[in-house]
């Protein structure tokens, strides 16, 4: 996509006219056809620097005040941008369910690589707004809005510390505590920072929506919250007139979300050969784990016996 022309406006002049400008990017990566699923559409490289540039100006170009009314104008300008992207990844996602079929074996095949697709864009978007990590969500982390917050761990950690405790003590343990968490989505001792990376992008997706993560994890959060946690949902049972709960549409494991049942008669009731069921468990458990769905959920247990080899136990 090419570097749209502006003329002589400036597009870091204010929140409008920034948004007016990368909108058309946003839209390029995230909704034009592709089958590639292993790589986001390409924006121009002028227009890329454009962003970047436009970026830049709009958190920095500040009237001249205290250094501590800049920080705070530049945090507030943060905030506008950040929420922005926000609404944005959370209306894709919403149109990315609505397209979703009624069919169990065809949401299943839509549901993959649509998220496959999702995962790149965001990676893609991520990288084309780094300076929103670098600028907003950093600081915001530094003051303490991020995905793990000194409470959530002195909340965990209050028995342990005892009085008289150090200040490198106190920060040893909460550092050890932060690895615990992370080591909650697969990062294991000795891993490679990548691992790492990505363990911790898995912690920041399943953190509420009032925390502070990077743009990659905020579009996972948004894939979690608008579109797997509804197909999780058991659905709403039906009262009928004498009291008696009734489901029209789903009448096998009625109190069980539709990816559920979908699984379920997908991949134990139909056949399905071994191969193509464990390869199917393995992207579905992927997913889940990489938009914030900890191990520990019921369904995830179910999948992971799915995707297992049993030759592995020979």
């Amino acid at each position: 996509m090419l570097n749209p022309s502006v003329g002589t406006a400036n597009p870091s002049a204010s929140l409008a006219a920034l948004w007016g400008y990368i909108l058309p990017a946003l839209n390029h990566i995230a909704r034009s056809p592709t089958h590639d699923l292993e790589k986001a559409p390409a924006v121009d490289i002028s227009y890329r620097m454009g962003i970047h540039t436009a970026t830049y100006n709009y958190f920095t170009a500040q009237a001249t005040s205290t250094v501590a009314n800049c920080r705070e104008k530049q945090m507030a300008r943060g905030a506008d941008l950040y929420m922005h992207l926000d609404k944005y990844f959370m209306d894709l996602v919403r149109e990315l369910h609505l397209g979703a079929s009624e069919d169990d074996m065809t949401l299943i095949q839509y549901l993959i690589p649509c998220f496959k697709r999702y995962a790149i864009c965001a990676r893609s978007i991520n990288r084309l707004l780094n300076y929103v990590n670098r600028h907003y969500v950093k600081r915001a982390v530094d003051e303490d809005k991020g995905w793990l917050t000194l409470s959530d761990m002195f909340h965990a950690m209050v028995r342990s510390i005892q009085e008289g405790s150090g200040r490198e003590e106190i920060l040893e343990k909460l550092e050890k505590k932060r690895m615990q968490e992370i080591k909650k989505w697969g990062y294991r001792d000795g891993g490679s920072p990548q691992q790492l990376v990505q363990a911790e992008l898995c912690a920041e997706a399943a953190s509420p929506l009032d925390r502070v993560v990077t743009l990659e994890a905020l579009a996972l959060r948004r894939f979690r919250t608008e579109f797997v946690e509804p197909l999780l949902a058991a659905p709403r049972m039906k009262k009928r007139r004498g009291g008696v709960r009734s489901v029209t549409k789903h009448q096998m494991n009625p109190t069980e979300g539709r990816l559920v049942r979908a699984v379920q008669s997908v991949l134990e009731v139909q056949g399905v050969d071994e191969v193509t069921r464990r390869g199917l468990a393995s992207d579905l458990d992927e997913m889940l784990r990489a938009v914030g769905v900890h191990g520990t959920h019921s369904f995830r247990k179910k999948l992971k016996i799915l995707a297992k080899d049993p030759h592995d136990d020979l």
